[in-house]
This record gives C-alpha cells, sequence and structure tokens, in this order.
C-alpha cells in the first residue's frame, strides 16, 4: 500500500469530482427551473440528482472481464 498518492491520481480524482458536482447542480437547477410538481421532498430529489450525476460523471471500473460462453 502506497503511503502517498501519486499526484497525477489526486488530480484525476479532483477533476472527477469536479465534473460530477458541476453536473450535479446543472441537473438541479433544471429541475428547479422546470418547477414539476412532486410529492417527493426537495432533500430526496437532490438526492435523486447527484445518484444520476454520479452515474453520468464517474468513470466505470470494471471487476473482472466477460468471456463468452463456448
Amino acid at each position: 500500500m502506497k503511503a502517498m498518492m501519486d499526484p497525477q491520481e489526486l488530480a484525476r480524482r479532483n477533476n472527477e469530482n469536479e465534473a460530477v458536482w458541476r453536473l450535479y447542480q446543472h441537473k438541479r437547477e433544471l429541475r428547479r427551473l422546470l418547477e414539476t410538481d412532486s410529492s417527493l421532498p426537495e432533500s430526496v430529489l437532490d438526492a435523486l440528482d447527484w445518484q444520476a450525476a454520479e452515474r453520468e460523471g464517474r468513470e466505470a471500473r470494471a471487476i473482472g472481464f466477460a468471456y463468452p460462453k463456448p
């Protein structure tokens, strides 16, 4: 395990976090501008916006490989 992280890795993570935050702000602002009537509380709608921003903005990391069946 590394004691200190690589500066490039830190920069990559920071950029990824910034991209997700900007997507979240954009989604939240659009929702508020459209003023959709919803029975859900504002905190739940914000959480849904955050989840959507993370799905779009974060890199999906694969754990394994999928091999075709013979």
